[in-house]
């Protein structure tokens, strides 16, 4: 078992001859982190929370925020420490060793490649309907297992985002922060439109469901703990911007300034919407709707803005997909130049983009939308994104304690107990995910561990 735990050597961020360019500041990782968190969650889980916990689904979001907040003071602690492209993987590898960074760095392949399938088919969701009225073939809007061939808008959408980040991380970053104003402006119109109809009795009983997460008579748990770690998952994507460091030209102070603020403005969004949300309807008329949002407006006589609100949300979904597509590019791409994956693909191009591994990773995600039963699959993604976080977590403990001489450009107060935080609660989340993902998960790492004995260990560039 020689080799399992090897580190790598934690040493002052360098710029590589022939790496990726740098091109970003601090308010294009802000945009990035933004645009990866605000996605089709704000849209959809007010609704799936309000049916779990009420109007207590304030707290639920509050409390999701908070575990979120902890891996992501994690995050920003190792990233301005350790400034590289691989986030949590290359976290892991200093460490944690080579064996625990090979399992977070395969399940960050899982996160990302289902999460940019699933966004890409949602988006082909909302676009289908209107390619269909201009008489594009409905066989060719959604995959085998929904009885169609292939879904081409999902694939369509992957395409032209792989396109801008091919062109360029600085382009395609002006356009994904123009985008995520887009997002922005689109929620605050929500809440200016229903505030006033805010009706403080709405909020009474404000925790009808208790606070732990109980099964209900219909099975389905509820509590206010059992929406939160379903609100959970709206929050994460600011990961994403730890795989910028490369490309960030003042790594070791935007970086903590992109994932801590992109949390904090997201986390005040979430509330807002929420409390808007609840106040202006019972939460009975919108709980477990697909669209909450839009149908709170149209209860309030608001038709109008909803379509706004809907249509500004398809032009501005893209941003998830460029911000998970992007990091998922650049964790291959540390993984290719640690050996673990062909060296070949770490070729980077007079544009300063990874061409290659870019390309690798749009095909695959595509065959994924295009062809496979996404929803049945989805939510292993989110058993990726635990086990990442509590990786992170735990490399925040384990280097306080073994490294305390180490210059943090930031650090996290309260370090340890952040660590903590991070594992435990993302812990909690990830045994309270349903019995099949846990398998699935089991499953896919089974498969990442014989890949690794089998291929990569030998391959690794510490082997050498």
């Amino acid at each position: 078992m020689s080799g399992l735990l090897r580190r790598k050597p934690i040493g002052p961020a360098e710029r590589r001859d022939g790496g990726l360019t740098p091109t970003l500041s601090w308010p294009h990782l802000l945009a990035l982190g933004v645009g990866a968190i605000v996605g089709t969650g704000i849209l959809t889980l007010i609704g799936v929370g309000a049916d779990r916990a009420g109007p207590s689904v304030l707290l639920s979001f509050a409390i999701a925020g908070a575990i979120c907040a902890c891996a992501a003071l994690a995050y920003a602690e190792l990233a301005a420490m350790m400034p590289a492209s691989g986030s949590a993987y290359s976290y892991a590898y200093s460490a944690l060793g080579e064996i625990f960074a090979w399992v977070v760095g395969w399940s960050l392949i899982l996160e990302y490649s289902l999460v940019v399938s699933t966004v890409a088919v949602g988006w082909s969701g909302y676009a289908s309907p209107l390619l269909m009225g201009g008489g594009f073939p409905e066989l060719l809007t959604r995959g085998p297992e929904l009885g169609g061939l292939i879904n081409l808008p999902a694939i369509f959408i992957i395409a032209v985002v792989t396109g801008l980040l091919l062109l360029g991380t600085h382009e395609s970053a002006r356009v994904n922060t123009v985008l995520v104003v887009v997002k922005i402006a689109t929620l605050s119109l929500f809440v200016a439109v229903t505030l006033p109809s805010f009706d403080a009795h709405h909020l009474h009983p404000f925790m009808p469901y208790g606070f732990a997460s109980m099964a209900g008579p219909d099975g389905v748990p509820r509590g206010v703990m059992a929406a939160a770690a379903i609100i959970f998952f709206a929050f994460y994507g600011f990961d994403a911007i730890s795989t910028a460091a490369e490309e960030t030209k003042n790594p070791e102070r935007d970086l903590a300034i992109g994932i801590v603020g992109s949390m904090l403005v997201c986390t005040v969004i979430y509330i807002l919407v929420a409390a808007a949300a609840i106040g202006a309807v019972p939460f009975a008329g919108f709980a477990n709707s697909p669209e909450p949002l839009a149908l709170i407006l149209r209860d309030l006589g608001r038709p109008g803005i909803a379509h706004i609100i809907a249509t500004a949300a398809v032009i501005a979904l893209p941003t998830v997909l460029l911000a998970f597509l992007y990091g998922q590019s650049r964790i291959f791409l540390a993984m290719a130049r640690d050996g673990f994956l062909p060296r070949g693909l770490a070729a980077i191009t007079k544009r300063g983009t990874p061409a290659r591994i870019t390309t690798v990773t749009a095909i695959l995600v595509a065959i994924l939308a295009g062809l496979l039963p996404i929803g049945e699959i989805a939510a292993l993604a989110n058993a990726g994104t635990l086990i990442a976080f509590m990786a992170v977590g735990a490399c925040l403990i384990v280097l306080r304690r073994r490294r305390p001489d180490l210059r943090r450009p930031f650090r996290t107060p309260a370090g340890i107990f952040v660590g903590l935080g991070a594992v435990l609660g993302c812990a909690y989340l990830f045994i309270s995910l349903p019995t099949k993902t846990l398998v699935w998960c089991l499953v896919w790492n089974a498969i990442g561990l014989a890949v690794y004995l089998g291929y990569a260990r030998s391959r690794a560039v510490l082997s050498d």
